[in-house]
């Protein structure tokens, strides 16, 4: 079994070591050893830094534990950081990858590692039931995917960026702004405010969760005039 132990991330998204190494259990028989520190990216859209990367490698090595990467958004990373892929895996023992989300697959997801690594893993899912059959076609959405849908996730991180710009010169809303963001905005407005506009935009076919902490995802079925006509309808609220 598992037993996780939680840690909040800090403003920039990367978790803080110092917080890290204070979690990990003594060595007693009434703990759970500790062995595994899990880092994802990017957190919260923010694509985290390089040398961030390397220094969880070293702390990791230092503490015996095994270093993963939560990879679904991975490749929008590498996209927003312009390095080739190998330059953020090579840190981690074992890196996991979605193929929809950003990459937009119909399903998937890929676990990457050692050979020993996966061979063990194979074994495992067989023992949990996660097989599939004739699960050619979803490969080869996913192959189609990696081949074709990693570039372009840079028109998601323009939208993005244009949907940020945007909805900051309305007043009513806080909008976060931050530098490593790539597809994803983040806003803060009154209760009564977030609700009443995720109505007004429901009946003009936009659909947003409204919450203390509004996110909203580009991906590649948003378009640079989707963006627009979505700033337009909440300046048509908020004009009301």
């Amino acid at each position: 079994s598992v037993q996780p132990q939680p840690i909040e991330f800090e403003a920039d998204s990367t978790l803080s070591l110092a917080k890290v190494e204070e979690k990990i259990k003594p060595d007693d028989v009434h703990f759970a050893r500790t062995r595994l520190l899990c880092l994802e990216n990017t957190q919260n859209g923010k694509a985290l830094p390089l040398a961030y990367l390397a220094e969880a490698a070293a702390f990791a090595k230092a503490k015996n534990l095994k270093l993963h990467l939560d990879g679904a958004r991975l490749f929008n990373a590498v996209v927003k950081q312009q390095v080739e892929v190998k330059e953020i895996t090579r840190h981690f023992n074992s890196v996991s990858v979605c193929l929809s989300k950003g990459l937009g697959a119909p399903v998937g997801s890929l676990l990457c590692g050692a050979r020993d690594f996966i061979e063990e893993a194979r074994k495992w899912r067989k023992m949990t039931g996660g097989g599939m059959r004739q699960a050619g076609i979803l490969a080869a959405a996913g192959l189609f995917a990696l081949e074709n849908n990693i570039a372009r996730l840079a028109e998601d991180h323009r939208n993005a960026e244009r949907l940020t710009e945007g909805l900051a010169k309305f007043p009513a809303l806080t909008v976060e702004r931050n530098p490593a963001q790539t597809n994803m905005v983040f806003f803060q407005a009154p209760a009564d405010t977030t609700a009443r506009l995720a109505e007004f935009l429901q009946q003009r076919h936009i659909l947003i969760s409204p919450g203390k902490t509004t996110r909203l995802v580009t991906h590649l079925d948003i378009h640079g005039e989707d963006v627009e006509y979505i700033l337009a309808q909440v300046g048509e609220f908020f004009q009301r």
